[in-house]
């Protein structure tokens, strides 16, 4: 006589009824399916300690432990299913890769992504989408670097005035370009120091400031610039091309050079340069048309056309390009 009934299991003397296990895997998917992925890991774990789960069973445990960001355990889960040589490829690698991604493991992602385009291991379909992975891979991978080199510069006080005034102009320049993806608050002292430093050259002094801008950083700042002084506090202050006068500058040039788009350009172009200079004034005691015409005559007379100009504010437009340039005038 054949025996039906299905064997009851023993776990370290606890008994396992049949279909428990199964019972626990069910659960895991639907509490998956719901995202509440700590209750599907749980079952999840207690349905693997009777018997091994299948290729959409760990492929949901793997799913769930990487919305739990328990990464390590996720990246092994994930092997394991490459190893089993699972029909869900893609997507498992696609995981796997954003695991490694999360793990700050970047070299190892791009040497796996490249390995699997040499190899053709992808479906054409996917070839797009594994490219932009290791492109944000790459991005990520830089920017965690520039970051890092940030914090050693803090750490080693390459932003106190006294350090920060022994380096040449670009250089102090390219220091604070670093600081653009950083939160700069624990830099603001320093930053308003290298701002109020007279000794220090215009632009870069316009370049602490604007970070401090971008992040609204509240401190108030004295700022001395072109015999000019005034109290400001980066929270309150728009941006050199949002002030009023740049924005009245624009307008007119703009319909002046309507049908002459390589001048308007040209003259966009340094325009936006030297609002950087002279931040956060403008381009006072000139006038709004007289500079906006300025801007027109000076471009022209860079192509080679002869122009009639006004000398004196051609000279300060010309020391604003020096400037610009991070030249000394």
């Amino acid at each position: 006589m054949v025996n039906h009934k299905r064997p009851i299991i023993k776990y370290d003397n606890i008994i396992v009824f049949p279909g428990a296990a199964q019972k626990l895997i069910k659960e895991g998917h639907h509490f998956a399916e719901e995202y509440q992925y700590e209750k599907a890991v749980e079952c999840f774990e207690k349905a693997f300690l009777y018997e091994e789960g299948d290729e959409a069973t760990l492929s949901a445990y793997a799913y769930a432990l990487y919305e739990l960001k328990a990464y390590e355990k996720a990246k092994d889960v994930c092997a394991q299913l490459l190893a089993m040589g699972t029909s869900l490829y893609v997507e498992v690698m696609e995981l796997y890769i954003t695991v490694c991604m999360q793990l700050k493991e970047y070299h190892q992602v791009e040497a796996l992504i490249d390995a699997l385009i040499e190899e053709n291991a992808l479906p054409p379909a996917q070839l797009e989408k594994f490219e932009r992975l290791k492109e944000l891979n790459m991005e990520v991978a830089k920017n965690l670097q520039q970051k890092e080199e940030v914090q050693a510069l803090i750490e080693e006080h390459e932003f106190d005035i006294t350090t920060f005034s022994e380096l040449k102009p670009n250089e102090q320049a390219l220091r604070l370009h670093r600081l653009i993806d950083t939160n700069i608050r624990q830099l603001k002292q320093e930053l308003k120091e290298i701002i109020e430093c007279e000794n220090i050259h215009p632009f870069v002094r316009s370049l602490a400031l604007i970070l401090l801008v971008e992040q609204e950083v509240s401190i108030e700042v004295n700022v001395t610039k072109f015999e000019r002084a005034k109290k400001v506090n980066p929270a309150h202050l728009q941006l050199p091309t949002q002030l009023p006068q740049y924005a009245q500058v624009k307008k007119i040039v703009e319909n002046k050079l309507e049908q002459d788009p390589t001048t308007l350009e040209m003259v966009q172009y340094l325009m936006a340069k030297h609002a950087i200079v002279t931040y956060p004034f403008e381009w006072l005691p000139f006038e709004t048309d007289d500079i906006a015409y300025s801007y027109i005559d000076f471009v022209q007379s860079m192509l080679g056309k002869v122009q009639e100009m006004d000398y004196e504010i051609m000279d300060f437009l010309q020391m604003l390009e020096k400037l610009s340039e991070l030249q000394d005038v």
